[in-house]
């Protein structure tokens, strides 16, 4: 039986925690709105994006292809300049930004 490794591995999930305010959680859901659209058609890997509120923090989670489109959408203009500009005022600290692959 095979074990499976990051290098073979299929899918890859982005998932990148924000400590945002809960007042201010509305506003960081109009930035997850309003380029989720861009993302899906845009960013070559991406299959899904969804955004989870929780109680201590904010989550998105994207789906890609393999785990490189992953890492190449933290280096896009969409990313940079769209997504992590609109979220910068937001924020209370760094996100937290984590990989993950799976087959």
């Amino acid at each position: 039986m095979a074990i499976p490794t990051l290098a073979c591995a299929e899918k890859a999930y982005l998932e990148i925690t924000l400590k945002i305010d809960p007042q201010d959680r509305a506003a960081a859901g109009a930035v997850y709105t309003k380029y989720k659209q861009a993302f899906l058609t845009q960013i070559p890997g991406a299959l899904s994006k969804e955004l989870l509120i929780r109680d201590d923090d904010v989550q998105v989670l994207h789906g890609f292809a393999n785990r490189k489109q992953a890492e190449d959408y933290l280096g896009s203009e969409l990313f940079k300049k769209d997504v992590v500009t609109s979220l910068k005022p937001l924020m209370k600290a760094d996100p937290e930004v984590r990989i993950y692959a799976s087959n």
